[in-house]
C-alpha cells in the first residue's frame, strides 16, 4: 500500500498505478509524456468545445489574474467579471427574467438546483413538496444530491443512505412519470432530467417526451430542471438543449463548456417561478454557496469561451460534425460492425454487439491515436467543436479498424 502514488484517481480502481499522462494539447489533439498524439474524441470529459491551446483563453485568464486573481462573492462583495458572465448566460438562456447562481462544477450545480427547488416551495408555503423525480440513464454528478438522483445504478451503490425523497422512473416513459404525479403530485418539488442523456449512454429524448414533462410539471405545480452540463453552449447546435428541443424549463444546470474547462465553473440558471419566493420573503438569506462561486478567473474564462463559440459559429459547426459522424457510424452499422447508432448534435454513441467489449475496443483505439469513452457496452464520442473533417473521418476509420480486427 505504501508504494501507491499519492494521487487517488476518480472513477478508477484505487490500486491502479499505470495511467496515460497527458502533457499538452492543441485544437482537437492532445499528447502524452511519451510523445504519442491522440485525436480527443471526447473533448476531455464532454467539455473542450473551443479546443486546446487557445491563446485568447490564456490571455483573458492572465489579464484577470493581474487585475484580481480571486475574491469571494458572499455578501456584501461581488466582482465585474462574475456580474458580466451572469448577464451573458441569462441572455443566452431560453428562460425570461432569469438570474444565474454560480458554482464550481456540474455536480454542485445539480445539488444547488435540487436545494433551490425544495427551498422555493417551502418559502411559497408548500413545505411538503420535497420529492425529486429523475430518470433511468440519468447522470447528475457525484455529490450526494446528484448521486441520489443517479439513473446509473453502480454510481449509487456503496455510499450508505442517500438523500431521501428522490425517485427514479424509466427513461422516456411519460406514463411512468405521470403515475408518480398521480400518486404524489402534491409532494413533487421538481423533475430533473438531461435533455439528451450523456454519461448514461447517449440517449436523445423521444419525440414529445420533454414537452410531456413540462405539461406534467405545469399541471401539478412542480418545477422542471434541465441538467445541461453536457448539452449546453453549442454542443447540440443551440446555446442550450432546451432550445434544441423547444422546452422552457424553470432551472438549467450548466458547467463544462461554459469555460471549455480552462477554469472550473458551473452554475444554475434560475427562472422566475423559483426566483420569486426567494426574493419576496422578508428577511430571508440564501444560506447556500461556495468559496469559489463567481470566481473572477473562471468568469473571465467563461466570457472568452462564449466569445469564441459565437465568433466561430461553433454551434453550427456542431451540427456539421454530428452529421459527418452519424453518416460514418451508420455505415459501420450497415456493415454489421455496430449494433446501434444514436445521438444528436455533436454527441454520438455506438452500441457494440454483445460479443464485443467496449473497454477493450477503447484501448485498441487508443493505440491507434483516437480517444473514445466506454459507457456500458457502448462507445461515446463528443469531440471538440474545432475538430477538422479529416479528424472526424479518422475517428470513424479507427473505430472500423478496431472493430474489424
Amino acid at each position: 500500500m505504501s508504494d501507491l502514488p499519492a494521487f487517488l484517481h476518480p472513477f478508477a480502481p484505487p490500486a491502479k498505478t499505470e495511467f496515460i499522462r497527458i502533457v499538452g494539447g492543441e485544437g482537437a489533439e492532445i499528447w502524452d509524456d511519451r510523445g504519442r498524439r491522440y485525436i480527443d474524441g471526447m473533448a476531455s470529459l464532454w467539455y473542450m468545445n473551443v479546443g486546446y491551446g487557445r491563446s485568447e483563453m490564456v490571455e483573458a485568464i492572465t489579464r484577470q489574474a493581474e487585475e484580481l486573481a480571486a475574491y469571494h462573492t458572499f455578501d456584501p462583495f461581488s466582482n465585474p467579471a462574475a456580474e458580466e458572465l451572469a448577464d451573458r448566460v441569462a441572455r443566452l438562456a431560453p428562460i425570461e427574467r432569469a438570474r444565474v447562481f454560480f458554482t464550481c462544477s456540474g455536480s454542485e450545480s445539480v445539488d444547488t438546483a435540487m436545494k433551490l427547488a425544495r427551498l422555493a416551495h417551502r418559502l411559497a408555503g408548500r413545505p411538503e413538496r420535497t420529492l425529486i423525480i429523475s430518470r433511468e440513464h440519468g447522470y447528475h454528478g457525484t455529490n450526494f444530491g446528484g448521486t441520489s438522483a443517479q439513473g446509473i445504478p453502480p454510481n449509487r451503490e456503496g455510499w450508505g443512505p442517500l438523500v431521501p425523497d428522490v425517485v427514479s422512473v424509466p427513461a422516456d416513459d411519460i406514463e411512468a412519470t405521470a403515475r408518480v404525479f398521480e400518486s404524489d403530485g402534491d409532494r413533487v418539488a421538481a423533475v430533473l432530467t438531461e435533455p439528451l442523456q450523456g454519461a448514461g449512454g447517449v440517449y436523445p429524448p423521444r419525440e414529445g417526451y420533454l414537452e410531456g414533462l413540462r405539461r406534467l410539471c405545469d399541471r401539478y405545480g412542480a418545477y422542471l430542471i434541465l441538467d445541461e452540463v453536457i448539452c449546453g453552449f453549442g454542443r447540440l447546435g443551440t446555446w442550450f438543449g432546451a432550445q434544441r428541443y423547444g422546452v422552457v424549463p424553470d432551472m438549467i444546470t450548466f458547467a463544462k463548456a461554459v469555460t471549455s474547462g480552462y477554469v472550473p465553473l458551473g452554475g444554475v440558471v434560475v427562472g422566475p417561478r423559483v426566483r420569486e419566493p426567494l426574493e419576496s420573503t422578508p428577511g430571508f438569506v440564501l444560506r447556500h454557496g461556495y468559496t469559489y462561486s463567481g470566481h473572477p478567473l473562471a468568469a473571465a474564462a467563461g466570457l472568452t469561451a462564449l466569445d469564441i463559440i459565437e465568433a466561430e459559429s461553433l454551434g453550427r459547426r456542431a451540427l456539421d460534425i454530428g452529421a459527418r459522424l452519424r453518416d460514418g457510424l451508420e455505415a459501420l452499422r450497415a456493415d454489421g460492425l455496430v449494433a446501434e447508432v444514436r445521438g444528436d448534435g455533436a454527441v454520438w454513441a455506438v452500441e457494440l454487439p454483445a460479443d464485443r467489449d467496449a473497454a477493450t475496443i477503447r484501448d485498441a483505439a487508443l493505440e491507434k491515436g483516437v480517444i473514445f469513452r466506454p459507457l456500458g457496452n457502448a462507445l461515446a464520442m463528443c469531440p471538440p467543436l474545432v475538430i477538422g473533417d479529416d479528424q472526424v473521418d479518422r475517428m470513424v476509420d479507427v473505430l472500423a479498424e478496431t472493430l474489424g480486427a
